[in-house]
């Protein structure tokens, strides 16, 4: 199991898939409001001149010394919806990223987000 104190390590570490297949660059992990505890990262990815975020959910995740492995191909997560590398998630596309991925999507009682970024 992941731990929230962890977090800070994880900064710039691979992420892969099950394989080995690597897919991108630890950019930053946004915790469930609920528990505060980690529930998805940004990956970066592509071109040098042209990166992006790309969000993947951290349920199955395995921590190893250099690298996050996820539970999801790498072609799922390279097709999940991204922000540029200086924006922000905005509320409206939380549940976008929840569904791509087959998860229940359930905001706050009084409809805060389910995300924050730590």
């Amino acid at each position: 199991m992941i731990h929230a104190a962890d977090v800070r390590e994880w900064r710039d570490r691979d992420v892969v898939d099950a394989q080995s297949h690597k897919i991108g660059v630890l950019e930053a992990v946004y915790v469930d409001t609920t528990t505060d505890e980690p529930a998805m990262a940004t990956v970066r990815t592509g071109l040098p001149t042209r990166h992006r975020l790309v969000f993947v959910p951290l349920a199955d995740a395995i921590a190893g010394p250099d690298y996050l492995r996820v539970g999801y191909a790498k072609a799922l997560v390279r097709e999940a919806p991204s922000i540029g590398t200086d924006d922000v998630l905005p509320a409206e596309r939380e549940e976008a990223i929840f569904k791509h991925y087959g998860l229940a999507y359930q905001p706050g009682a009084a409809g805060e987000r389910q995300l924050a970024r730590r």
